[in-house]
Order: C-alpha cells, then structure tokens, then sequence
C-alpha cells in the first residue's frame, strides 16, 4: 500500500494545549517526507527548517577546549540539537529533559527520522522533566543531582521575551543565570536559541553573570515561507 501524501502520527492533549506531529509529502522536494509539529494552535517546528537548532549545538561545542564534553539540551523537539552535538568528536554525552513525554515517546516509537539514531545511541539520556524546574532547584533537589556539563543548550521558549509559559521568567534573570552557572565546569559553555533580534536586558543579566557573551546571527532559506530567515544564538561562556 502506497504512504498517504498526509498523515496525523499523534495527537495528545497536555497542559500546554493540543500537541500534533503530523507527516506530509512535499511535491516541490520530490515528495520528501517533512515532519510538523503544532502546539496550542500554532506550528511549532519542521524537520524541513533545522538550521538554527543544529547551530545552538555546533555554535557553543565551538567555544569549547575540552575533547570529552558532557552537555544537556533543554528540550528535544525533532531532535536536531542533541543529533548535533552527537556527532561532535568532542562529546562523549547528551542528557536531554523534555517537558511533554509524548515528544519522547515519538523518538522512543520512531515516529520521527532522528528517533533510532538518538534511543540508540548509548550516549545520549532522554529524561521527561521541567528544565526551568532542574536548573532552578537546589542539586539533591532535581533530576539532575549535581551533576555539572561542559555545554547547556537551551530551545524551549520562542525568545528570552517569548515566553511559552510564564513561570520561565525568573530563569532569565540573574539569579537563574547563576542557578545555571552553577551547573556548568570552568570554561563551560551555555548557549540560547531566539527567533527574535538580541534584546539588551536579556544580554545585561548574562554579562552579570558569564565572562564573555556573544549573539550569532543564523540565517537561512526558509523552504515553507521561500524566504530567507534569521534567528539568533546567545553564547555565553564562564571563566
């Protein structure tokens, strides 16, 4: 039986709202298989449009000496961020907390194309979790214990600004930046997805807190909107 052109592969209710992955074949791309996420009414993310999340890794490992990096990724989405860091020479592990255990469960079912690769890979940890929560609590206190990493890499939120839940906001803080400084080793590297322009404020609290911070512009064809897009990645790194 031939694969339908469109087809629903989940539905879930959650806290966050109606979550969908859904998989299309896109005729302009030789009916390439593209795999769409929609939360709450809005599109989310495409397999087809992956730039920006393979830079947050590919951008921070970059900033790093060490040869043996561990890194936590806060949210797993499609995948791109943690495949990334993966296939660095540096790494030797990728923890990933993900707020919605139905999105780890599509990589854990297969659903999607990074699903095998990364439940496989004895290297990488999916954990279901708050991210905001882990980084904010005290150590004996989360489901990260006390562990430290090399690189933290954060997409979760549309921006520092945009949040998809208010409770994020004390995370942007300095006090939140220093609860995540906490996590990391001398010379660790924490990096931030935005789809929005630097934002001043944003960048004050992480000088507060890091020694050298920086904002990556990552431009790139959007194949959905035939147009070129920009999104932008905070990098901020410890002494």
């Amino acid at each position: 039986m031939a694969k339908p052109k469109f087809e629903e592969l989940d539905y879930r209710e959650t806290d966050l709202g109606e979550l969908i992955l859904r998989r299309r074949s896109m005729l302009s791309r030789d009916g390439a298989d593209v795999y769409e996420v929609k939360l709450d009414g809005e599109f989310l993310m495409s397999s087809l449009v992956n730039d920006a999340e393979i830079a947050l890794a590919t951008e921070a490992l970059q900033c790093i000496d060490s040869s043996m990096c561990d890194v936590l990724v806060g949210g797993l989405g499609l995948g791109y961020t943690a495949k990334a860091a993966l296939d660095s020479d540096k790494v030797r592990s990728v923890t990933v907390i993900e707020y919605l255990d139905s999105v780890i469960g599509w990589h854990q079912r297969h659903l999607i194309p990074l699903g095998q690769s990364l439940t496989q890979d004895e290297r990488c940890s999916l954990i279901k979790g708050d991210f905001f929560s882990a980084i904010m609590s005290q150590p004996d206190d989360s489901s990260l214990s006390d562990r430290r990493f090399h690189a933290i890499m954060l997409d979760i939120d549309h921006s520092p600004a945009c949040l998809l839940q208010p409770s994020h906001a004390d995370f942007y803080t300095q006090n939140g930046l220093k609860r995540l400084a906490d996590r990391l080793h001398p010379g660790g590297v924490f990096s931030v997805w935005s789809a929005d322009p630097p934002e001043e404020g944003f960048l004050n609290e992480l000088r507060s807190v890091f020694e050298d911070v920086q904002v990556r512009e990552c431009v790139f064809h959007n194949p959905l909107l035939n147009q070129d897009d920009t999104n932008y990645i905070y990098l901020a790194r410890l002494a």
